[in-house]
């Protein structure tokens, strides 16, 4: 919990604050006890009420005195070594928020004395004295706690909190002690650190889907090769009418398995520059009407037609390789996909960033069946396929749009997707400006 830091240092401790109670009691004891007597006196006696009040008065005065003369002999907070043992000072808090990671400090019995600002951004303020139960209820982690509190030494904690996205965290729970005259060995705080490792655990699942997904696409093509070599080495050595459609069979998964390793290159390539903006001076008009250019042989099988709308040079900093490849994957993914006799439009307009910054909108637009809205986040997924038969019946590999994706990210643009059943998709790059030659 955050606390001013006007606050002292150290507070009094349990033991001080038994004491204070059983003076405030014994304090109204007195007084109450003081005006019966004098009442009953009084009216015993006959004698003037203002006799009774100045006894009562003198009464109560002596019984201050004595109750507040005992409180001063007691021993100051400050110089009780309990006192250190239990409160954090403001040195330790402004240390736990300097951290950018949820730290909470509990003593031995597990109740929250402190928590730093990531912490409470996290989980939300908690009281002074609450258990840590209360924000942390992970029985694990509990566990940890009461086992370091023991003495014990512990491993880290991993869990997870499932919510819109599920987020993986490592707890650390190690022991506190502060200099101080009796060194006794034991511990004066426990700190709960947590450490947030779902990007990790993201990158990690994902490599691993990569392997299995490489995996499968390189074996179905080798397991197809394998079995019309064995046929043709066996039982087909001699058939000449099944050879020449069994070699047929066997160059077209040859060349899957080619494009499927060049596509694989073309990711490693790219994913060692990520970080390398490229610095040549190219203009997308004359890249997009080369790429239409490119594959108006393959709109032609499709009956499409390519209109290219542009008014004038679109000047930016980028790879004129790799900003071709981009275009070519969006315009034969639009023809692929997209309507027989249909029209794919592409243009080029000028258009600021959020931040204001000056780029340039390229639009891929078809009018094909659409993708309906549940594949649009996934579409740049490493082999991740709307409709698996057809891709594969289009010669597609399943890595286009996550090649397109990095190079799109290696020039600091912005990759998005409109689309809606029946009414066609729109695929849309932004790239920054070129500054002024």
């Amino acid at each position: 919990m955050q606390t001013s830091s006007r606050q002292p240092d150290h507070e009094a401790p349990a033991d001080q604050s038994t004491a204070r109670t059983a003076t405030s009691r014994r304090l109204r004891t007195v007084v109450f006890a003081n005006f019966c007597l004098w009442g009953v006196l009084g009216s015993l006696a006959s004698s003037p009420w203002t006799l009774a009040i100045i006894g009562f008065v003198a009464a109560t005065a002596s019984a201050l005195y004595a109750v507040f003369d005992d409180r001063r002999r007691l021993p100051p907070p400050e110089v009780s070594g309990a006192s250190r043992r239990v409160w954090p000072d403001s040195g330790m808090k402004t240390a736990l928020d300097a951290l950018d990671e949820p730290v909470f400090l509990t003593d031995l019995r597990g109740i929250v004395r402190y928590q730093n600002s990531a912490a409470t951004a996290r989980y939300g303020t908690a009281r002074l004295g609450d258990p840590l139960s209360f924000k942390l209820r992970v029985p694990e982690v509990l566990t940890a706690v009461d086992r370091v509190a023991a003495g014990d030494s512990v491993e880290p904690v991993r869990f997870s909190e499932r919510g819109a996205i599920e987020r993986f965290f490592v707890a650390h729970c190690g022991p506190v002690r502060l200099p101080r005259r009796d060194q006794d060995g034991r511990a004066d705080f426990l700190l709960i650190r947590l450490r947030d490792e779902t990007e990790i655990v993201r990158l990690d699942r994902m490599r691993g889907d990569f392997i299995a997904n490489a995996s499968h696409e390189l074996r179905t093509p080798l397991a197809s090769l394998t079995g019309f070599v064995e046929t043709l080495l066996g039982p087909a050595k001699n058939d000449e009418a099944n050879r020449e459609r069994f070699l047929k069979i066997m160059l077209e998964q040859a060349q899957r398995m080619s494009r499927l390793v060049d596509d694989l290159l073309s990711l490693t390539r790219l994913e060692m520059k990520a970080h390398v903006r490229p610095t040549e001076r190219v203009d997308l008009a004359a890249l997009l009407q080369l790429a239409a250019d490119l594959l108006i042989p393959v709109a032609k099988t499709r009956q499409t037609s390519l209109v290219v709308a542009v008014d004038g040079p679109a000047p930016v900093t980028g790879d004129r390789d790799e900003l071709t490849q981009v275009f070519s994957n969006l315009i034969e993914n639009a023809v692929k996909y997209g309507r027989d006799g249909g029209r794919i439009d592409l243009a080029i307009a000028a258009e600021a960033s959020d931040r204001g910054e000056a780029g340039w909108l390229v639009t891929v637009s078809d009018d094909g069946p659409g993708i309906a809205p549940e594949h649009l986040p996934r579409l740049t997924e490493r082999f991740y396929r709307v409709d698996a038969a057809r891709s594969r019946a289009q010669k597609g590999t399943g890595l286009g749009l996550a090649i397109v994706k990095h190079i799109v990210n290696r020039h600091d643009g912005r990759l998005q997707f409109r689309s809606e059943l029946g009414a066609g998709t729109v695929v849309s790059v932004w790239l920054p400006a070129a500054p002024e030659a």
